[in-house]
């Protein structure tokens, strides 16, 4: 799991990705977000989901670098959006250290 939130904390996407991914995580909904981009399946540990969707968003940011007809900017956004949810879940389910 520390992997995964060194990931997140180091990674640098447009100032506009991020605060339209910031004001839509307010509106995560774990069920219906991730049902999209990961299948209808059981869903997977939060851990899990969001070492997918660091993936997926890591193709989208190779797309978007590149130039690619195929990028879609409003399916980047949504994964971020879903990233930061999974990652708020996980920061709240994992016990922080005593200090």
């Amino acid at each position: 799991m520390n992997e995964i939130m060194h990931t997140l904390a180091t990674l640098r996407r447009p100032r506009i990705l991020i605060r339209a991914a910031r004001i839509g995580a307010a509106d995560y909904r774990r069920e219906a977000h991730l049902r999209r981009y990961l299948g209808q399946g059981r869903l997977p540990r939060s851990d899990a989901a969001l070492s997918d969707l660091v993936e997926m968003e890591a193709a989208l940011e190779n797309q978007r670098r590149e130039d690619n007809a195929g990028y879609s900017a409003s399916r980047h956004v949504d994964i971020l959006i879903a990233m930061m949810g999974e990652a708020r879940m996980l920061r709240a389910i994992t016990p922080q250290p005593v200090t």
